[in-house]
């Protein structure tokens, strides 16, 4: 064996063992070691927009057939989550889950049970898509919100109209309530709670 081979043959020997240390070395999560991963809402951004109209189920048709109840225009919100993950290890973002409100309204839940898996130290986005129509929303403000629609004087309508009208702009405060993520990494689970307002 020549000189120049016993040294190359040296340096991936001491290589190896170098990458299995380091493998051997990689910590392990546990309910100690486990820090909380952050959850910021970096924007939310209209994704779909028809603007605002509804029509009633008598309404005729120039081609096709309309549902029976009617339509309205429809409006898909992407609300873009920042997750960091600061500890040693990968974790997973198992599901997430909050409550919407546009002007203390509560409008829907919403629910996601995608996993996605975020490396040790770095930063993920996470984009949750949400689609309203006024008629729904209409259904949840009569189920949810009379009694504060009352108190407050705000007719359903009228509140309808001025969120789908000012939905380009963002012109009224929307929340984000009683929100869990919750992440796990080999086995030990941890539950993020998210309360947050826009803009």
């Amino acid at each position: 064996m020549s000189k120049k081979l016993a040294i190359l043959t040296v340096l991936f020997f001491g290589m190896g063992i170098i990458l299995t240390s380091c493998v051997g070395m990689q910590v392990k999560p546990t309910s100690d070691n486990f820090k909380t991963p952050q959850v910021a809402l970096d924007s939310v951004q209209l994704s779909y927009y028809e603007g605002f109209w509804y029509y009633g189920g008598k309404t005729e048709t120039a081609m096709g057939k309309a549902p029976k109840g009617g339509g309205s225009s429809p409006v898909t919100l992407d609300f873009v989550f920042e997750i960091t993950n600061p500890n040693e290890y990968p974790v997973s973002l198992d599901s997430s889950q909050f409550f919407l409100f546009f002007d203390n309204y509560e409008l829907r839940v919403v629910n996601d049970d995608n996993q996605m898996w975020i490396p040790a130290g770095k930063t993920n986005y996470k984009v949750l898509h949400v689609t309203l129509t006024p008629f729904s929303t209409y259904v949840k403000f009569l189920l949810a919100s009379k009694e504060l629609a009352l108190k407050r004087g705000d007719k359903p309508w009228d509140k309808i109209t001025q969120w789908w009208t000012g939905l380009p702009d963002m012109s009224f405060p929307i929340d984000l309530k009683d929100g869990n993520f919750t992440f796990s990494a080999d086995g030990v689970v941890k539950v993020v709670p998210v309360n947050i307002t826009y803009p």
